[in-house]
């Protein structure tokens, strides 16, 4: 007898299969009772009929509890008005372990007792859902850069210096040299890759000390990374977009299932799959300065901002061209305009928020050493880096996506921590 998954019983209609598991739910009914069960890979409704079991078999709905773990063998037959389209009539019920008590139950539950469980919760149907289409997200993006180019390049986690800010590091012994720090981001790292490479790209955990509070935001999350030699600035936002699209496509395909189970709007996201808009970051202060903000032309954009500029579009939204002094300091300035960077940030529909923060790079080692001068940074920890600009510069570009964000959107799930199996965030450090 062949031992299956839930996703494949439909190959073995009108033979008998075993199936091994987990009790998602119990139904019962006078002679006959119900096992709803679960796998990993789907849920299918198990039925037990006093007539066709065995008197321990049938017994067993007084005894199994919801999460047991059971090994079921039983015929497949065809039931349209199942999800899966198929039922077990079952013949056997094996138990593995019969479960305590499980402390999730049908009743509302808090976020915080859900998150203090949240090695529980993982295996409700929304949560188990996220992280399938987080599986895929994850995945689209490799294949995308991998089909383009882009060779993986691991970037180390443990750094001696900032990439986006010295105020929001991890900060960790190191030896005799004293210190060293959480990574923030590859990029720096990348922009070597790439002399090497050509296209280059990481995707792993950084880190993040921000003490924020946001719905967006946690202390160690997963980003991708992309660099890429002889990109400018038009060409770097063109990848972006046609990664995320594929990215849209992708999690439509394979996940429709799981989509439905979230509740979200595919067809909304379906028409996020068109040319995205562009805006100046001029244009768009002025535009939601015109809806009632009051930005000033060196501002950055916040979130009621972010939402101004999406409101009412279907598709991404890239506000490109910043202000230098609202972007870091290996970005490149605009040959027209030097206090303008040639920079992107591209906001998701939907009032997502920022997913992608991009930008061309300063490749002229002159005009970096003294940007960085200007800041104040520690020139001896980033000779490395000017290196770059010393052997062989060339114009590159490139760009990071926040993974978890990103999956909010495409899942359409409001709070991140959702979206990762074991959130961090300012309050919380276990389980």
């Amino acid at each position: 007898m062949d031992i299956v998954s839930v996703k494949d019983v439909g190959k073995y209609e009108g033979k008998d299969v075993k199936l091994r598991g987990w009790v998602y739910n119990l139904r019962k009914s006078g002679k006959i009772w119900f096992l709803i069960f679960r796998d990993g890979t789907g849920i299918i409704q198990c039925t037990v009929l006093k007539n066709l079991v065995d008197p321990e078999i049938f017994e067993k709905k007084t005894t199994l509890t919801q999460e047991s773990s059971v090994i079921v063998t039983g015929s497949v037959r065809e039931e349209k008005r199942a999800a899966s389209g198929y039922e077990i009539t079952v013949k056997s019920i094996e138990d593995v372990q019969v479960a305590d008590e499980y402390p999730i139950g049908k009743k509302e539950h808090g976020p915080d007792f859900l998150l203090s469980n949240r090695h529980l919760w993982l295996r409700s149907a929304k949560q188990s859902a996220l992280m399938k289409i987080r599986h895929t997200v994850y995945y689209a993006i490799t294949e995308y850069l991998n089909n383009n180019d882009f060779y993986r390049f691991d970037s180390p986690i443990l750094t001696p210096s900032a990439c986006e800010g010295t105020t929001t590091l991890f900060e960790v012994p190191y030896f005799e040299q004293g210190s060293a720090f959480l990574s923030q981001s590859g990029q720096l790292y990348l922009e070597a890759g790439i002399m090497s490479l050509g296209k280059c790209y990481d995707f792993g955990p950084v880190f993040r000390a921000e003490k924020s509070k946001t719905r967006k935001h946690l202390t160690e999350f997963w980003m991708m990374d992309a660099e890429a030699a002889f990109v400018k600035h038009d060409e770097n936002m063109q990848i972006q977009e046609e990664l995320i699209r594929y990215v849209i496509r992708t999690s439509i395909e394979r996940n429709r299932t799981e989509l439905e189970i979230l509740e979200r709007d595919i067809e909304q996201l379906q028409k996020a799959d068109a040319p995205f808009k562009k805006v100046t970051h001029k244009e768009a202060v002025d535009y939601v300065n015109s809806k009632g903000a009051n930005m000033s032309y060196n501002d950055d954009l916040g979130t009621q901002e972010e939402d101004l500029l999406v409101e009412g579009s279907d598709v991404p939204v890239f506000v490109e061209k910043w202000p230098a002094e609202a972007k870091a300091f290996y970005m490149k300035r605009d040959e027209n305009d030097p206090g303008i960077v040639l920079g992107d940030d591209l906001l998701a529909p939907e009032g997502f928020g920022e997913i992608i923060g991009g930008s061309e790079r300063e490749d002229n080692h002159d005009m970096l050493l003294k940007r960085m001068k200007d800041e104040k940074m520690i020139l001896d920890e980033y000779q490395w880096y000017l290196d770059l600009r010393k052997y062989g510069s060339v114009p590159h570009s490139g760009f990071g996506i926040g993974l978890e964000r990103l999956i909010g959107w495409i899942s359409g799930v409001r709070h991140i921590r959702e979206t990762i199996p074991f959130p961090r965030t300012i309050y919380r450090l276990d389980p």
